[in-house]
Parts: structure tokens; sequence; C-alpha cells
């Protein structure tokens, strides 16, 4: 077994963990290539992440894999991104299989190219019975356009008196984000040495322990992963209690 994996208290493992795979560029500019050169061998570090989440009994995995503000790249880089979108939600097919994973999305899906919406899709029913991890991508996805869309939803709901504005609590608001259904997320890492959320999960992370590493995404391996786990169980998690609140807990 994987030293750094005997390391890890498997009954206080994050449930969900959101990763900003950061890093692509800088990692090809390195080796004095292209940008799409570091997406392309992104995939390595994708399988890396989910299979050591696996290990350690994860539910949950969501990937920032393109952003509101990704748009605004250059039409060769996005082009290429959609490209390598479809390519390997294909090739991970029976993986996904094989490993139990069901695939999910949150964000403007309706945004992405038609071909990508239609294999994306195609996927995700494909695997909707897989229940060892959920994985899920974050595609056209903006934090902040999720708020508002959630509450533009809401608002019409409560002038057609579907909902009563006074019984508005976390729960609703919850009920029309994007992850409906996924749970808070536990633990976030950025990869890059890049620390900042840009945009990422805002609600969702509320209280979600964040953990950067210098690890450029496409150098990201399972070993990595688990040194970010060992360092959110040597954290003390309060949720706004004291240390001695949360020493009485049961």
């Amino acid at each position: 077994m994987n030293e750094k994996l005997q390391s890890i208290n498997l009954n206080n493992v994050p449930r969900h963990i959101a990763i900003i795979m950061d890093g692509n560029g800088r990692w090809a500019k390195g080796k004095g290539m292209q940008r799409v050169f570091g997406h392309k061998n992104a995939l390595t570090a994708v399988r890396e992440a989910v299979d050591a989440s696996k290990q350690i009994g994860t539910k949950f995995v969501t990937l920032y894999a393109f952003s509101t503000e990704n748009w605004n790249r250059p039409k060769l880089e996005v082009d290429a991104l959609m490209s390598l979108l479809v390519s390997a939600l294909k090739k991970e097919l029976p993986e996904f299989h094989k490993k139990g994973i069901k695939v999910n999305s949150i964000g403007a899906v309706d945004q992405l190219p038609k071909t990508a919406q239609k294999t994306l899709q195609k996927v995700i029913e494909e695997t909707q019975n897989n229940n060892v991890i959920t994985l899920t991508f974050a595609l056209s996805y903006g934090s902040r356009e999720e708020i508002v869309n959630a509450i533009k939803n809401i608002s019409k709901k409560v002038v057609n008196n579907e909902i009563d504005v006074k019984k508005i609590d976390e729960k609703i608001i919850n009920n029309h984000l994007y992850t409906f259904n996924l749970p808070d997320v536990d633990l976030m890492i950025r990869t890059s040495g890049e620390q900042r959320i840009s945009n990422f999960l805002l609600w969702q992370m509320a209280y979600a322990e964040l953990y950067f590493t210098d690890v450029l995404w496409p150098d990201f391996r399972q070993e990595d992963l688990f040194d970010a786990v060992i360092n959110y169980q040597n954290r003390e998690r309060r949720f706004g209690k004291t240390s001695e609140q949360i020493g009485t807990d049961v």
C-alpha cells in the first residue's frame, strides 16, 4: 500500500473534493510547446485524482474544467479544449463503467458546441447507475452566474405564488443551484501555486478547507491528492464553533 495512503484516516476523509486544475499552459510553455499541449497531457492527472479519491472513499469529485471566463481565450485554444472534451469522454467511458464512476455536469452546458453537448449527455445517461463515485465536470461554469440564475428562478416562483418569500432559506437556494444534487465541498485543491478560487463554487465552499499546491496540473498524481487529504485531516473544522465545543460534540 502507498505510504501516504497508509497515513490517511479513512474514517475522516472529505466527502466532496473540488479541484481547480491550473497550470496546463505553464507546463506546456516550460517544455517549449503551445498551451494546447498542456491540456492534452492533463487527462492523466484527472485519472490519478479520481483514482486516489476512489481509494480513500471520497464519494464526490468536482473538476473546474471550463469557466464562463474561459470563453474569452483565443478561439484556437477554446476549439481545442472542446475537441479534447469530446474525445476524452468517449475514450474514458469504458473506464467510467469499470470503476463505477457516475458522470455529472454543472454550468451553462447549453453554451457548449452541439457535439460536446451530445457527447456529454450520452456519457451522463450511460453512467447514471454507477454509484462508486460521482465525477462532476464544471463546464461553462461561473459561480456568480449560477447564483444570479438561482435568484431569478426563485423570484419567478415568488411572483407566481409557488414560493412564499418568508420561507426562502438556504435549502431553497441550494435546490436552485446547479449543484442541487451534490453535498457542500469539504476540500478544495488548486494546483500551480495560484491562491484564489476564481469564481468556483462560492456558495458550496462556504466552509471548505482550501489547499494550494505548486504542482502544475499535468504533473498532479495520486500522492499529491493524498498530501492534500493529509493536510485536511490535520486541520480543525469548527464551522463557526470554538475548539472546546468541537471537542464536546458527539
